[in-house]
Formats: structure tokens, sequence, C-alpha cells
């Protein structure tokens, strides 16, 4: 006979995996920490990493191709529900700006196939390049520590990194990053 942890116990464990969540959210977020939760701008100067990923029909692609480009540079997963959240408003963003001089890259930290699937159903309009750990190490190329998902990178023409957000976008953090990164006319 198995005997079930006093009520008790199960309330102090959810309570301190709540506070440690809320410490946790205080230690990446605050002004001082060498992580970022929300936006942040990396240390002037910073170049967009130069890397190859195969996209989904397993043709590698190189960040140089889209020199000359502003990008929106989203790391993302199938699993993860934030990611599948916004990929929605980067597909508007990429018909918004199609043929113009702002491009969206997807960079899936997954398994080919399931990524292959999802591109397909929901009809994505950008490249997305596939990857596992060289994904995650071309995440911590833009000058921060990878930390979780989803993560997107945005650079200016000239190839400076410009702004990185941690976490879901929201249409009107999307619409002012990608203000920062589009040139002034």
């Amino acid at each position: 006979m198995t005997k079930n942890p006093p009520r008790i116990l199960i309330a102090a464990v959810l309570v301190a995996a709540a506070l440690g969540g809320f410490f946790l959210y205080r230690s990446v977020s605050g002004p001082d920490s060498g992580l970022l939760l929300g936006t942040a701008t990396p240390d002037a100067g910073t170049r967009r990493p130069e890397f190859s990923l195969p996209d989904t029909t397993g043709e590698m692609r190189s960040m140089s191709e889209w020199d000359g480009d502003a990008l929106v540079v989203n790391f993302w997963a199938t699993w993860c529900a934030p990611c599948r959240r916004e990929i929605p408003l980067l597909m508007a963003l990429q018909k918004e700006h199609a043929g113009g001089s702002l491009q969206v890259v997807g960079i899936a930290v997954d398994q080919a196939d399931a990524v292959r699937q999802f591109a397909a159903e929901m009809g994505i309009n950008y490249p997305v390049l596939v990857g596992e750990q060289a994904a995650m190490d071309a995440a911590s190329g833009f000058g921060v520590d990878f930390i979780g998902l989803p993560f997107t990178a945005f650079t200016d023409a000239e190839g400076r990194v410009r702004k990185i957000h941690l976490g879901e976008l929201e249409p009107h953090e999307l619409d002012a990053l990608v203000a920062e990164i589009l040139p002034k006319n």
C-alpha cells in the first residue's frame, strides 16, 4: 500500500516552485542581469553571427544569403506553445514586407521531420532553417546565452544586432522592434 503525501506538503512544494519562478524571473530580467527576459539591447557593435543550417528541404542555407536586409531571426520549436502562437504574427510581418528590405527567418530548434510537417500545416511563408544543438549554438552567436524559446534577434541591414527579445512577441512589441531595424526615411 502506498501512502499519499499530505496535502500540506504538496501545497508547500507548489508555493516553493512559484516563488522560485518569481525570483528566477526577477534575476533574469533585472537591469544588472547578464540574462534577459523581454527585450534587451546588445552591446554596441554586436554583429549578426554567420552560420549555415539546412532548411526544411535539407538544402544548406547561410545567413549571408540575407546580407543587406534587416532580419527578424526567430528561434522556435514545434513543441513550444508560445512559439506556435507567434508564428502567425511573423507570417503577417513577412507578407507585409514581401519584396522589401526586411526578411523573417525562422530557426527551429527541433527535429527536421516535425518541423517540415508543422511548417507545411501552417503554410509558413518565410525561410525555416532546422537544427537541434546547431540551432542553439547559432542562437548564442547573437551575444546572449540561450536560455529559452521563443527567442528573436533583430538585426539591421548592416548586420548589427539591434535588439534581442526572449519570450512570445506581442503585436505592439513586434511593431516597435521592427521600427528599430528598418531604415529611417
